[in-house]
């Protein structure tokens, strides 16, 4: 039986229009069969994709994609988008090597206007298109669509300040579902809540214009209507803070009233002015068990949809055991406090909000603002534990440098930073390559890498209790290898001894040098293997001795090449007058694609056989 019989007639966002609304319904209804079918097989971002169905289905049948800039904030909600912009037979390859991104991507498709995978940028990439489709003097909308979470991150609020004021024709779609990825905190969402009032209203007041226009001087008693209307409500209620900023505002709208989304959005389209439609949908509308618990089916590997349950049992992974092991340190000292951006439970800390309440910070999609809360905390006494992923951290490095390291009390704000290195499916724009550079670039700065669960459990208590200064922690996405050793209170450690090479490896990428030496020693040669466990500061002059007794040196590290610790470490045996030949590994001077972590380390020549080869 075919259970896409509308869906498989939809080639191109054109075949949408001459469809009534009962039929675009049952077209929304095999959309999410279609999303929820599909997701449970390959992974990705299901609860924030069935919540958007029918205003990703007005969206394409209001404007022309092909044409029309449409910004999808994060990108991660736009599978509908792909879906009806003629990647549906594609969807079957969603996030893996040589497949379709998760998140918006031009290489793919004329209709995905931008990159997007991080939060809080549609609308000033929005107003930039906008500028340039005035200045070129050239005819098409332009259409941000950002979610109630995006809005908890400061860009949001520059670009909307900026928008509004320009008087550009632009439309901001605020996506309100009270989710991030867990529920929002802040004024904002408060704001937001006080707006949800019916629908009803835009409506009637529609209802009554017409009324008027048809009456003798009606366009009279329709501009007296409104100014007494807007007098009464500057007395009686407060402005909306958009209104403030310059922008139209329509709304609030049941994002899920398809008929009503599509006579604002075409309201929108005529009008010519910033816009801000606010559309309230519920996250994971139509499957009962992410209606129930979005945050669990945020982001999701494969499951069964019948139960919900993943389709392999979730492994121990580094961000639940560093999550418990800041929860045994709290429970000891009243000083320790955790603050996370909108990932508590992406970062481990639920159990800490739980336990702790009082000593959990959430700051919303907010990483400047965690980073010098942070630095806040630490002058004060305090020991803040912030927990971010590491491309999120990124958004962070100037306050890192003006309010963490360049304070000479040697302020100790811990930085537990997550997925490090090579994160898989959700690719270029997530994928933790750069924090190496950007850490080590800071003076003062300490950073440690741990290999295993026992190193990052006692690397944290180190960071807590016996560095100076502020310190990372960088570990990657999941669960540890082949080496469950603790050498957490080494600087470096020499885990092979070998005479004919040497690898010089830290992380969880250890566990690949180690599998290139023992294919090594299958084929007679003796390959020793280094472990770093601190990558800051200058290398300590036993190591380079050491490592400068070895005929060839092959450094080895899942980060991109520029500012690493092979640039690093090279240059420092260089100096040191070594002979050695040096070989480097890394990510290479490139975004990485989506794939499996094994997937890209083979991409990479980081997998241990490609390691032992090149040796």
């Amino acid at each position: 039986m075919n259970r896409y019989f509308i869906l498989e007639k939809i080639q191109k966002p054109a075949d949408l229009r001459p469809l009534g609304y009962g039929v675009l319904y049952e077209l929304c209804a095999e959309l999410r069969s279609f999303l929820l079918d599909h997701v449970s097989e390959t992974g990705g971002h299901l609860a924030s994709n069935l919540g958007i169905v029918e205003l990703a289905v007005a969206l394409e049948r209001t404007f022309d994609t092909s044409v029309d800039r449409l910004v999808y904030d994060v990108g991660h909600q736009c599978y509908v988008h792909k879906i009806l912009t003629g990647r549906r037979g594609q969807f079957g390859t969603l996030r893996q090597l040589d497949g379709i991104a998760g998140f918006l991507r031009p290489s793919e498709s004329g209709a995905d206007a931008c990159i997007s995978g991080h939060a809080s940028t549609s609308v000033s990439t929005a107003l930039g298109m906008a500028h340039a489709r005035t200045l070129k003097n050239q005819k098409y909308h332009v259409i941000a669509v950002i979610g109630d979470g995006a809005l908890t991150g400061g860009m949001a609020y520059e670009a909307l300040n900026n928008a509004g004021d320009s008087g550009e024709p632009l439309i901001v779609i605020l996506n309100d579902n009270k989710m991030s990825i867990t529920p929002n905190v802040g004024a904002m969402s408060r704001h937001l809540a006080r707006l949800r009032v019916s629908p009803r209203y835009l409506r009637a007041k529609n209802r009554t214009k017409r009324f008027f226009s048809h009456l003798p001087f009606g366009e009279h008693l329709i501009n007296f209507s409104s100014r007494t209307k807007s007098r009464i409500k500057r007395v009686v209620l407060p402005t909306t803070l958009f209104e403030q900023m310059g922008f139209a505002y329509l709304g609030p709208v049941d994002g899920h009233d398809l008929k009503s989304v599509c006579e604002l959005l075409q309201s929108a389209k005529e009008m010519k002015k910033p816009v801000l439609l606010h559309v309230m949908t519920q996250k994971g509308k139509g499957y009962r068990l992410a209606e129930e618990r979005p945050e669990d089916f945020h982001g999701v590997g494969s499951f069964d949809p019948s139960t919900g349950e993943p389709s392999a049992a979730k492994s121990p992974d580094f961000s639940a055991v560093f999550g418990e092991e800041l929860c045994r340190l709290a429970a000891n000292d009243a000083r320790i406090c955790a603050i996370t951006a909108a990932m508590s439970s992406g970062t481990g800390l639920l159990g800490f909000a739980s336990r702790f309440p009082d000593r959990f910070f959430d700051v919303g999609i907010a990483e400047e603002h965690a980073v010098t809360m942070a630095a806040g905390m630490a002058a004060q006494g305090l020991k803040p534990v912030t927990a971010i992923y590491s491309t999120f951290l990124q958004r962070g490095y100037d306050q890192l440098i003006h309010d963490c390291a360049i304070d000479e009390r040697r302020l100790g704000c811990v930085f537990a930073v997550d997925r490090a290195g090579i994160v898989g499916a959700d690719g270029a724009t997530h994928n933790g390559v750069f924090d190496v550079a950007f850490l080590r670039s800071i003076p003062g700065m300490n950073l440690f890498a741990p290999s295993s669960f026992a190193e990052l459990r006692a690397m944290l208590s180190r960071a807590v209790y016996h560095e100076s200064g502020p310190t990372a922690i960088r570990y990657p996405r999941g669960g540890e290898g082949r080496f469950t050793g603790c050498t957490a209170s080494e600087d470096w450690v020499c885990l092979r001894e070998g005479a004919d090479a040497a690898l010089v490896s830290y992380g969880i990428e250890i566990n690949e040098a180690l599998g290139a030496a023992e294919r090594c020693a299958q084929a007679n040669k003796s390959v020793a293997v280094y472990k770093l466990n601190r990558l800051s500061g200058e290398f300590p002059q036993e190591l380079l001795v050491e490592l400068a007794a070895h005929p060839l040196l092959l450094i080895c590290e899942d980060v991109a090449p520029a500012g690493g610790i092979g640039e690093a470490l090279s240059s420092a045996l260089a100096v040191q007058g070594c002979a050695s030949r040096i070989l480097l590994r890394n990510t290479g001077s490139r975004f990485l694609p989506h794939g499996k972590p094994t997937e890209l380390l083979r991409l990479c020549g980081l997998d241990a056989a490609s390691l032992a080869s090149a040796l």
